[in-house]
């Protein structure tokens, strides 16, 4: 996991400060970028293409964009390959280039081209608009900020709580549901002034106000067929799923507790890679 962050004017140190509050989502690389109206930082944890030139946050060619991105993109290979078939060039082979490169060819709607887990922001100089994306199903953490005309971002909530102008007032209902639920939904956080972008959601800060859209939602359309069919497709699915997750620079492992779950995987992870997989198993 990365660690991404940024508010709505310059302020390069105290951009920093929250990036070392999150730290520990990333211990490769740090990097910081601030103009006049926004600042930005990152903290890596390397993936894909462990160079330099996966140093974040990173821009397009002209520097009208500027990206922090957490997560990874699963269908970057093929949808690079679209987008060069469309001129754009690369020079790189992270993930995170094709997410600007997405945004410059889609806008907004890249979030509908992107298949994997992630949360990102892009600061468009030309729109003067900072644009913000979480996964479908939320897999990625990203909380946000908005208030007196401040706008702060971050994947952890520790790394807002930087800002000194940030209340830690509780907000009752969250408590309420952590109480009842032991859980608390998006958009709320266990701080009043602090919200949770929902998965499948995006927001973009445009003059000082928020735009929240929703982009995907999940829907069921059931068609009675035998059994069989059901059995191979969910197989197929599976399958494509886990070696959509084996594209990696660094080694694999797998979490093993020995439910169906994590043996599923680790059985799908072996098939395909045709050799044993690193396994970590905890008792306590």
């Amino acid at each position: 996991m990365c660690g991404i962050c940024g508010f709505n004017w310059c302020d390069k140190d105290l951009v920093e400060t929250m990036a070392g509050a999150i730290a520990h989502r990333g211990p490769d690389q740090e990097g910081s970028y601030a103009d006049e109206n926004v600042s930005l930082a990152h903290r890596r944890l390397s993936i894909i293409d462990l160079s330099e030139k996966g140093t974040q946050p990173m821009t397009n060619e002209d520097g009208s964009l500027w990206l922090v991105f957490n997560g990874e993109i699963y269908n970057f290979p093929s949808l690079r390959a679209r987008l060069a078939d469309r001129g754009h060039r690369f020079s790189s082979n992270t993930d995170t280039e094709v997410i600007l490169h997405a945004y410059e060819e889609y806008g907004p709607n890249c979030v509908d081209h992107l298949s994997g887990m992630f949360a990102f922001a892009i600061w468009d100089r030309r729109r003067r608009e900072l644009f913000l994306a979480r996964d479908r199903i939320g897999i990625k953490p990203l909380y946000y900020y908005h208030k007196n005309g401040r706008f702060i971002f971050a994947s952890e909530i520790k790394a807002i709580l930087c800002c000194p102008d940030v209340s830690r007032e509780l907000d009752p209902l969250a408590l309420y549901y952590y109480l009842a639920y032991e859980f608390v939904p998006a958009p709320l956080t266990m701080f009043r002034d602090i919200k949770k972008l929902q998965p499948g959601h995006t927001l973009t800060l445009r003059d000082g106000q928020l735009y929240d859209k929703e982009y995907w939602d999940l829907t069921f359309h059931h068609e009675p067929k035998p059994e069989s069919y059901y059995r191979d497709r969910l197989l197929e699915l599976l399958e494509n799923a886990v070696r959509s997750h084996l594209i990696s620079d660094v080694p694999l492992g797998v979490f093993l507790s020995g439910g169906l779950d994590s043996s599923t995987v680790v059985a799908l992870m072996h098939r395909i890679l045709g050799e044993g997989v690193s396994t970590f198993s905890l008792g306590y």
